[in-house]
């Protein structure tokens, strides 16, 4: 099959994505992410009515620096009129490199106001979204979306040539169902049948908990790219380890303690940087912490003393008490109270 061309330019022949996620896929985050080896990111979805009525706290998580581009801004909503405003403002406004719209957001308070996978039970809505965003900005046009609202609809080639016909530029599936949600598993032999069926770049994403799953799922179905979402967390690490292994280069081994804490201490720097309300940052911030820990021995304990935090500062006095444990419980074999103890990697949820 002769190879698909991004419609903007990516560092990498295959490239990694940071999947859009609500609470998550903010600015810190994606820059560390780029830092360490993702190729793409994505914001976390947005309401086209949010963004088109100039709501503050909308327009605030649009904001991005330079070096997260490539970037793209993801949109949702179920007015192709709303949604075609919401896109013309983000480009005369923001300039991101692409426009993504979100259908396959599976949590109910979307879903019921027919946005992201809602769309997905009335094809007709979802090919006049695509067309009317891609009317608004000469920005390319991606998709993000499920396999289908449900078994009875579940049509993820069907799907995936409405949508291009549209318009749509780059397709991303999350190879579940709407109702789904995120039980089950992904079916990756979705993602390689619409590789298989479309012009337009793939992107593959759906449990992918480790570099190895990245590399697995891009044998497996020949995608275009792979988009990386709760696998990330706590261990932003695992693009450059992925990208290693998709050059057939050794991977590299997964940071020891306190460097995965200064990771964790840096992210959390910029997080400081970047929010107003430093309080509400560090209360935030709480659930990364908990991310970056697991897996360690007695990270319990470890995350209820950082789930208490309330300010940066006690971030690092902990950590570095842990250490001072960590490092004597690896000289002398202290027994650990977590059964986890082995288990250094972070597992998505």
């Amino acid at each position: 099959m002769a190879r698909k061309t991004f419609p903007f330019s990516v560092p990498n022949r295959t490239p990694l994505y940071l999947a859009p996620m609500a609470g998550i896929s903010e600015s810190p985050f994606r820059r560390l992410c780029h830092q360490h080896g993702a190729d793409v990111v994505v914001t976390e979805f947005l309401s086209a009515e949010g963004i088109r009525r100039e709501n503050q706290a909308t327009i605030s998580k649009l904001r991005f620096a330079a070096e997260e581009r490539p970037i793209g801004v993801q949109i949702f909503g179920a007015d192709p009129k709303a949604m075609a405003d919401a896109a013309a403002m983000v480009t005369d406004l923001f300039a991101p490199d692409f426009v993504d719209i979100n259908f396959g957001c599976p949590v109910k308070k979307v879903v019921r106001r027919n946005g992201g996978s809602g769309c997905l039970k009335d094809m007709d809505l979802v090919e006049d979204i695509i067309r009317s965003v891609s009317r608004a900005t000469p920005l390319p046009v991606t998709v993000k979306t499920r396999s289908g609202w449900n078994e009875e609809m579940r049509d993820p080639v069907g799907i995936a040539l409405r949508m291009q016909d549209a318009g749509a530029r780059v397709f991303a599936l999350h190879a579940r169902t709407r109702t789904q949600m995120y039980s089950g598993s992904a079916n990756w032999d979705e993602i390689a049948m619409v590789a298989q069926a479309l012009d337009i770049p793939v992107l593959g994403n759906g449990d992918i908990k480790t570099p190895q799953d990245a590399k697995r799922m891009l044998d497996h179905t020949g995608a275009d790219g792979i988009m990386i979402g709760r696998g990330s967390y706590g261990q932003p690490w695992i693009f450059r380890q992925a990208r290693a292994l998709f050059d057939g280069q050794p991977m590299p081994d997964t940071p020891p303690v306190a460097e995965r804490f200064a990771v964790a201490l840096e992210h959390a720097r910029m997080v400081q940087a970047y929010e107003v309300d430093a309080v509400g940052a560090a209360l935030e911030f709480r659930k990364h912490l908990g991310w970056y820990v697991k897996g360690l021995p007695n990270s319990a304990d470890l995350r209820a003393r950082l789930h208490q935090v309330r300010d940066f500062a006690e971030v690092e006095r902990i950590f570095t008490e842990y250490l001072a444990f960590y490092d004597d419980y690896v000289a002398r074999g202290v027994p650990s109270r977590d059964p986890d103890v082995s288990d250094l990697t972070c597992e998505a949820a």
